[in-house]
């Protein structure tokens, strides 16, 4: 795979819109994209915590354990479910309404059913991981940045009203349904 195909390829599935993306797109439109952006690392440690350990022993590991995957693809699909309850739930207590942590973003891109792709088929290659990881990365960021300023632009365009924010919130969880729906009966086998 050339780097160009290989840009293309990454950025394409960083581009779908998926758990992680969703959260950003919620922070930017709940606190505006400069705040959204203090996100971006956390976003970029959680799929470097896990691409890098897939791409240099998961191929191996998951053929010794193909119920692996399985796992993984329900355990995702768990995560994303009590994402979308959480964001469907009214928010009470602070001003605002519950916002979206380092941790959340961290902790959901880990287990973002992509990190498979990227560790597993996209990144893998001894001889050009860290060109490839270098490039992963800028594309992580660009698209994280993208993402938040979308969000932030729609927050603004409602004036961050609470009405339109619970709404925003309603609608990502209803995506964030859709893809742990989607997840789980790929681990079920369904």
């Amino acid at each position: 795979m050339t780097m160009i195909d290989l840009t293309l390829a990454v950025l394409v599935l960083l581009i779908t819109p998926g758990p992680t993306n969703t959260l950003l797109f919620l922070a930017g439109a709940e606190r505006g994209w400069r705040s959204a952006l203090r996100l971006i690392p956390a976003e970029l440690a959680g799929y470097l915590v896990m691409v890098v350990p897939l791409a240099l022993v998961g191929v191996a590991v998951l053929h010794d354990a193909p119920r692996a995957r399985a796992l993984v693809a329900i355990a995702a699909g768990l995560w994303v479910a009590w994402l979308a309850i959480k964001l469907w739930l009214p928010q009470t207590g602070r001003r605002g309404g519950q916002r979206v942590s380092t941790a959340l973003v961290f902790t959901t891109t880990m287990l973002n059913p992509k990190t498979l792709i990227f560790g597993l088929v996209l990144l893998p290659s001894p001889d050009a991981l860290g060109p490839h990881l270098v490039l992963f990365s800028t594309l992580v960021v660009a698209v994280a940045t993208g993402w938040a300023g979308f969000g932030a632009w729609l927050g603004g365009v409602s004036g961050g009203e609470a009405g339109a924010m619970l709404w925003i919130r309603r609608g990502a969880s209803v995506w964030l349904s859709v893809v742990s729906l989607t997840l789980l009966a790929k681990g079920l086998g369904a």
